[in-house]
C-alpha cells in the first residue's frame, strides 16, 4: 500500500472539513431550472422571477436576503442570514434588520439592550 503524500493530505482534510461543513449547515437553500436570459439572440445568462438578467457565472444577494448565482442549470440560492432560536421569548424579541440581513434580539421594553442567544439556525 502506497502512503499518501503532504499534497493528497492536504486535499483529504479540506473535503472533511468541507462535508462536514455542509452537514452542520442548516441553511435553506433552492434551484430555479434554468430560464434562459438571452442577449442579441444568445443565451448569456439566467432570467429571474423579476424577469432581470444574470450572466452566468455571477452572484447576487436579492431584497429578501438570499445570496444567489446563476450556472447553466439555474439559479441556486440560499439565505444569507441566521435566525435567533433559543432566547428568553417573554422578555426579549427579533428584529430583523433588511439592510444587513441580520437578527438583533432586544428587551421588549428597551430596545437598547440585546438580549443573550443560545442558539441560531440557518
Amino acid at each position: 500500500m502506497q502512503k499518501m503524500n503532504w499534497e493528497e493530505k492536504t486535499i483529504l482534510v479540506y473535503l472533511l472539513v468541507l462535508a462536514i461543513g455542509v452537514t452542520l449547515s442548516n441553511a435553506a437553500c433552492f434551484l430555479e431550472p434554468l430560464k434562459p436570459g438571452v442577449s442579441d439572440g444568445e443565451i448569456v445568462g439566467c432570467s429571474d422571477s423579476n424577469g432581470e438578467l444574470h450572466e452566468f457565472g455571477s452572484s447576487w444577494r436579492t431584497t429578501d436576503c438570499n445570496d444567489c448565482s446563476c450556472d447553466r442549470s439555474g439559479i441556486s440560492c440560499c439565505s444569507s442570514f441566521v435566525t435567533p432560536v433559543d432566547y428568553d421569548e417573554e422578555k426579549c424579541v427579533s428584529i430583523f434588520n433588511n439592510e444587513t440581513c441580520t437578527y438583533k434580539v432586544v428587551e421588549k421594553d428597551n430596545h437598547s439592550k440585546e438580549c443573550p442567544v443560545r442558539g441560531w439556525v440557518g
